[in-house]
């Protein structure tokens, strides 16, 4: 039948049980399931994050420091304001009207879950490489 390799000494079909592989003990990465989907995508991500580390922006300076468009940010501030990750409060400013947003509890408390997940994420791949 088979025949054993003349190098390896072992049979073609064999698994290897020792290497890199085995040697390692790996820690799991989170599956993609986990992540917060909401957060995930790169617009609301970054929406999320500015407000973590303001404690309110008006939708004129989100839009400069994100360098999107009224449009896409509108969007996706309204995907999270209907998921009571920000507040929204619209006002106006002698005629001119007014859009400020702040990052809710439980908006602040998602943002956090994600960073553990993606640091959990970060630390099985570099114990994966070492």
């Amino acid at each position: 039948m088979g025949r054993s390799n003349p190098l390896s000494g072992r049979h073609p079909l064999e698994k290897r049980t020792a290497g890199r592989s085995a040697q390692r003990e790996r820690a799991e990465p989170p599956a993609p399931a986990e992540f917060d989907r909401l957060i995930h995508e790169r617009m609301r991500l970054g929406i999320v994050s500015t407000l973590a580390a303001n404690e309110s922006l008006s939708f004129h300076d989100l839009k400069e420091l994100l360098a999107t468009t009224d449009g896409n940010l509108s969007v996706h501030a309204r995907k999270l304001e209907d998921a009571h990750y920000i507040e929204c409060e619209k006002y106006f400013e002698g005629r001119l009207p007014k859009t400020v947003y702040r990052l809710s509890p439980a908006g602040r408390h998602a943002l956090e879950q994600y960073l553990d997940q993606m640091e959990a994420l970060i630390d099985s791949m570099r114990a994966r490489y070492r």
